[in-house]
């Protein structure tokens, strides 16, 4: 492994890691963490998310007696994301525009290691470190929400997961997914369209009553999945609707929830008596966190920050992370950016003084928990 943090996010965003086909990224991980003299583990998470490797724990021993600090990232990423073809122009790294990047959160990864093998050729004396890189984020914080958190020894950490080096994420919100199915009742459309009922046009009654797109500053709703119907002569029976809802205040997030429910209901209902019905089904994906700014995590990201002059911000979120899974389950951690900027899309990119800030970042950290 290098220590230009440069070449090793290209080696690593090379590497073929769409969510539940994480186990090559796993690999290489483990194999450096060990080159680094950290103690690894890797999970069986996997056995529940379907993926092909589970969660990857590294504990870095330290020689200054005091509890760990946890760096974290997660390695999967979104669609499309094999085959990736990295390329550097005017000191930005794009893909060639037929893949995301995976910055998203291989930069994120990318910053932690270089970071580690920095301080180890060092020879300084540091506290312990943590380290986990997780699976299946992209896809429900799978990986997360898997993993056992009665092994950690930190009291608190970082996932590096956000866009700006500099912007500190203190709050995220709740989410609930729902999937929908409305069935209604086939008939031929050319001879006799009459006799049958089109489940997706009571789809569409609801979706146009229901609250969509940003109801407030704290608030969002969106449908993004509806599939349909098997030809254009065939009235359709069923049509299928997956969507979520996210705020950072749970009564909101109820209110928003109950309202959808009731634009689905009366789209059925109306349409009753020719043979309408629904299923509904609503979850709760994860819970929104708000962590106090004076709070030791924050401080010390702060003070870091600020030794190397870079502007801060701290803020909440729209979208969720590990950090919520970790939050609820009582572990504080906050969000930290990495650099990487349109994430999710084939215009993804990166600038390599990002990279470099956000691994001087790391670096400081990790050297300040050290003296506290």
């Amino acid at each position: 492994m290098q220590n230009d943090v440069v070449s090793y996010f290209l080696e690593l965003v090379a590497i073929d890691s769409e969510s539940l086909n994480e186990r090559g990224m796993i690999e290489r991980l483990k194999s450096d963490l060990e080159q680094l003299g950290a103690e690894t583990f890797v999970d069986d998470s996997h056995l529940k998310t379907g993926g092909n490797a589970g969660n990857l724990y590294g504990f870095l021993p330290g020689n200054i007696d005091k509890a760990p600090i946890l760096l974290c990232a997660h390695v999967d990423t979104v669609k499309p994301g094999n085959g990736i073809k990295p390329i550097i122009r005017d000191g930005v790294i794009y893909s060639d525009g037929t893949t995301i990047l995976g910055g998203d959160d291989k930069s994120g990864v990318a910053e932690i290691m270089v970071a580690l093998r920095r301080l180890k050729a060092s020879g300084k004396d540091h506290a312990p470190i943590e380290v986990l890189f997780t699976i299946s984020e992209e896809i429900g914080l799978l990986g997360a929400r898997g993993f056992d958190k009665s092994r950690l020894k930190s009291s608190f950490g970082y996932a590096f997961d956000t866009h700006v080096v500099g912007e500190i994420i203190i709050g995220a919100p709740s989410q609930k997914s729902f999937k929908i199915t409305i069935n209604g009742k086939e008939a031929h459309a050319g001879v006799e369209p009459e006799k049958g009922l089109n489940a997706i046009l009571i789809a569409s009654e609801a979706i146009t009553r229901m609250p969509m797109g940003r109801i407030d500053p704290e608030t969002t709703c969106n449908i993004g999945i509806i599939k349909g119907g098997t030809a254009t002569n065939i009235v359709p029976n069923t049509v299928y609707l997956k969507g979520e809802a996210r705020s950072h205040n749970p009564d909101k997030l109820q209110k928003l929830c109950a309202e959808i429910r009731k634009a689905f209901d009366d789209a059925v209902q109306k349409h009753s008596e020719k043979g309408a019905s629904m299923d509904f089904i609503c979850n709760q994906e994860y819970h929104s966190f708000l962590m106090d700014e004076s709070s030791e995590a924050v401080q010390l990201a702060i003070k870091a920050l600020k030794d190397l002059d870079i502007p801060y911000t701290t803020g909440r979120t729209g979208g969720g992370s590990d950090a919520n899974i970790f939050n609820a389950a009582g572990f504080p951690m906050i969000i930290c950016g990495t650099g990487m900027d349109k994430v999710h899309t084939v215009d993804e990119k990166i600038e390599i003084a990002e990279l470099i800030r956000g691994t001087d970042f790391v670096s400081q950290l990790i050297k300040h928990h050290s003296e506290a």
